[in-house]
């Protein structure tokens, strides 16, 4: 119930306006969130480093409507990643790009060559890309669009979503060698025609999804934070005789920050999901979905604006 309420507010203008006045910033969003600018990401991806953590940074926005506005997101984008390279912390830092907002919905090879243009960049730095999935309308123009760039970088990840019904069929595809593949959860609002709805049928899809990537030839990202779901990854990869370095764990930032520690100490590669940017909104409403134990936390701040 309330994960459905939080989909729905992540698509809500008014809403978002009503949140972004109240106090509720400065505490959970910088739970989340590393920063508005360089600086902030920077510095937060270099205490990830320093504590022997990888990092994946994702420029918030996903909204863009204009021509002018993918063109920023681009650039937002080659700047960030030159400031890495010159901070030395490529390869350990890579980028998670999300098409929209390069210009996927106005135009689709505007969106592709923005993404080449990021990819490019990457390689020259040091470091990798990887594709983020959005709602289902995308997938198929995003899958698309990989497998173009791959052709010139062939590192470039890719983002399966398990409550898709349609994501068993594309990790089979994806499941072969060099291929990085992120298997999530999913966080978007979509129809039962397209997706399954409980929980139970969520977690089932994600444990077949796991067997298919961890019994083929690619990179298995596993991002969760479900213990259970950790575990079963973990027997999975000794099931499936792969080392540590033939997988990794993606967690986002500020979530069960011990269990990244504990992941990191096992000699697992541990990957944090980090993003920053002033477009936190729906970041956030997705966030309080999957973990509703933040609700509390902010109809306290909401309550402090009285």
């Amino acid at each position: 119930m309330l994960r459905s309420l939080f989909l729905a507010a992540a698509g809500s203008a008014r809403l978002e306006r009503l949140v972004e006045s109240v106090p509720v910033s400065k505490g959970i969003v910088q739970r989340f969130v590393a920063g508005g600018g360089a600086d902030d990401v920077l510095r937060v991806s270099r205490e990830l480093v320093d504590d022997g953590l990888t990092v994946s940074l994702d420029h918030l926005g996903d909204d863009t409507r204009t021509v002018e506005q993918a063109v920023a997101a681009r650039d937002e984008y080659l700047a960030m990643l030159s400031g890495l390279h010159g901070a030395g912390l490529t390869p350990a830092v890579e980028v998670s790009v999300k098409l929209s907002a390069l210009g996927q919905r106005i135009d689709e090879k505007l969106a592709y060559e923005h993404a080449r243009a990021i990819c490019a960049a990457a390689a020259e730095a040091g470091t990798t890309v990887t594709l983020d999935a959005e709602d289902h309308s995308t997938t198929d123009a995003t899958l698309e669009t990989l497998l173009e760039l791959r052709r010139d970088f062939p590192s470039t990840g890719a983002v399966l979503q398990a409550y898709l019904r349609r994501t068993e069929g594309d990790c089979r595809e994806l499941a072969t060698a060099g291929s990085r593949v992120r298997l999530c959860k999913g966080a978007y609002a979509e129809p039962e025609s397209v997706a399954f709805q409980s929980a139970l049928d969520v977690d089932k899809s994600f444990v077949r999804c796991l067997n298919i990537l961890m019994s083929g030839e690619g990179y298995p990202m596993v991002a969760t934070h479900d213990p259970r779901l950790i575990a079963i990854a973990e027997d999975r990869a000794r099931w499936f005789d792969r080392s540590t370095g033939e997988f990794e764990f993606q967690l986002l930032y500020g979530v069960r920050s011990e269990e990244q520690g504990r992941l990191a100490a096992g000699g697992n590669t541990v990957r944090i999901y980090l993003p920053y940017g002033d477009q936190w909104y729906g970041y956030l409403m997705r966030r309080l979905a999957e973990r509703p134990a933040n609700v509390g936390f902010v109809a306290r701040a909401v309550a402090s604006r009285k």
